[in-house]
């Protein structure tokens, strides 16, 4: 990791020679650097994004005041009063080579630009950490080298790492496991589930300022226009919430009876609703899918019976692997983690006499045209489609989605959910996003999003060792890689957040989803994924 300190106006030149006499001190070359690491208001400066993109590295800013702890060799109190740190250059880079970083080379300076090169290896001698006063204080999880490792300019330099080898590719990925069936899996776990059915893609960038591919909420959202109307709702805080205008809005926007239609505190809140209100013997999720189905189920007391689709298959549903005696069947459309997008007759073909079938349509609003949705069918029998407002608009930490099903079905669910579920703001927002304005910006969006997924599903084609789902019509990706576990540890030392794979039953630890983001974004993670294979291989 190379951390730089630049004052406006630096130019590529400077910082890149700079660097390159730093990096020859370190016994390393420019094709060994991870991330370029500086302080948060210097990382858009032109200098600093040119040298990145010339060394074909992503850039890592941070706050003065999470540099301000870390310790330092060469500390300057001019500079800690100009930028909240002691010195940029070092803190920058031991801050982003993270736990367990030691400084190869420290400080060195021209007059413009400073600039330090830390590792995330473990030191060369253990030595106990020392911090430049002599106090021992320092940081966690930092490791200083000892003074006789050249922290000071009159000393020899660090004694020289070797350098990664230089080939990135991966072994052949190994095929997937068999299934009994010729298309997918009926399993009933009757051992302890090695799924993390509670781990969702929020938990990889809770405690970490990373660029998050984890989370699938659409960027720079909510909209201006729908964070006014929010606020203005505050005023009325004071009354109990009052949701009927927002489910007449709901039913209007999918030309339904308002009886059809139940607003929730999110569509997470339904799986649990569904679990407790519905007498149901052998209920069947559809996987690999969104893990809150089950875990709400089998909160409830139900055991619960597991289609697997197959990768080799592209993760299409056979209608036929369901059992016919399930009385209760989930799934995604389009599916969480997969991006597949089942064609509607598809669907409804598992419709029967006696049974509910949940369609999950969090995501439906992410496809151009929604095509392939079930929401304003009321021909199925037992169809109970879910949809969701946090995606799109922006609103995961506001709770709003809403059950669209037969009054009889509305009626069940609204007996078990508590009084008032639904905030007046989260209605509030509800009600805005039905306007016919707010469907055509989310529809733009949508074409948006198929676009950018392109672009990114043609730079993961040109990794050998990676293999996307190709069908994928949502907001992510679903990729393999071989030991996708260790490159995604890699991709968060160099700054980005991925969703691991292996808490959807169906999937491994050699699996990754990844939220399709814009085009500069996407380019900065490629190149972060080259140098996570590239250390790998």
């Amino acid at each position: 990791m190379v951390g730089v300190g630049a004052r406006p106006g630096t130019t590529a030149a400077e910082l890149l020679g700079l660097i390159g006499a730093a990096l020859a001190e370190a016994g390393r070359t420019p094709g060994d650097v991870l991330a370029l690491a500086t302080l948060d208001v210097r990382a858009a400066d032109p200098g600093v994004v040119e040298t990145a993109a010339r060394l074909r590295v992503p850039v890592r800013g941070f706050p003065g005041a999470e540099l301000a702890p870390v310790p330092v060799p060469g500390p300057s109190a001019v500079v800690r009063a100009a930028a909240g740190t002691a010195s940029v250059a070092e803190a920058a880079a031991l801050r982003a080579a993270g736990p367990g970083a030691v400084l190869l080379v420290p400080k060195r300076k021209t007059r413009r630009a400073t600039c330090a090169v830390a590792s995330p290896v473990p030191p060369v001698s253990p030595v106990p950490p020392v911090s430049p006063d002599g106090s021992n204080e320092v940081a966690r999880d930092v490791r200083l080298l000892p003074r006789t490792h050249g922290y000071l300019g009159d000393e020899p330099p660090a004694p020289p790492v070797p350098p990664a080898p230089p080939t990135h590719t991966l072994p052949t990925p190994t095929p997937t496991t068999p299934h009994v069936t010729a298309a997918m899996d009926i399993h009933t776990p009757a051992e302890p589930d090695v799924h993390d059915l509670r781990h969702h893609g929020d938990a990889e960038v809770r405690d970490e300022k990373l660029t998050d591919l984890a989370v699938n909420v659409r960027t720079n959202t909510p909209p201006a226009w729908l964070r006014e109307r929010i606020a203005d709702s505050l005023t009325g805080l004071a009354a109990y919430p009052d949701g009927r205008a927002a489910r007449a809005a709901v039913a209007e926007r999918h030309d339904l009876p308002a009886r059809r239609v139940l607003l929730t505190a999110g569509a997470a809140e339904a799986f649990v609703l569904l679990a407790r209100a519905l007498p149901v013997r052998r209920p069947v999720v559809v996987h690999p899918q969104f893990t809150e189905p089950e875990a709400a189920l089998r909160d409830a007391g139900h055991p619960v019976d597991r289609v697997l689709l197959r990768a080799a298959d592209g993760f299409r549903l056979d209608p036929a692997a369901v059992p016919e005696d399930a009385d209760l069947v989930v799934i995604g459309n389009p599916t969480n983690p997969t991006s597949v997008l089942h064609p509607a007759e598809t669907i409804t073909t598992l419709a029967r006499p006696g049974r509910t079938l949940v369609v999950d349509e969090a995501f439906m609003d992410a496809v151009p045209g929604e095509r392939e949705s079930l929401a304003s069918r009321t021909d199925v029998p037992g169809l109970v489609v879910l949809r969701s407002l946090t995606k799109t608009w922006g609103l995961a930490g506001l709770r709003i989605g809403y059950v669209l099903a037969a009054p009889e079905t509305v009626e069940a669910l609204e007996r078990v959910q508590p009084l008032w579920p639904v905030s007046t703001p989260a209605l509030v927002a509800a009600e805005a996003c039905m306007s016919r304005a707010a469907l055509a910006e989310a529809e733009h969006a949508a074409h948006r999003i198929g676009v950018e997924r392109a672009h990114l599903l043609a730079g993961l084609a040109e990794f050998d060792e990676v293999t996307a789902v190709a069908a994928a019509e949502g907001p992510f990706v679903l990729v393999r890689i071989e030991n996708a576990d260790a490159v995604r540890e890699r991709l968060r030392a160099l700054g980005f957040a991925a969703r691991r794979g292996d808490t959807f039953p169906g999937l491994d630890r050699h699996w990754l989803r990844l939220a399709v983001r814009d085009r500069v974004t996407t380019n900065r993670f490629l190149q972060a994924l080259d140098q996570a294979l590239l250390m790998l291989g």
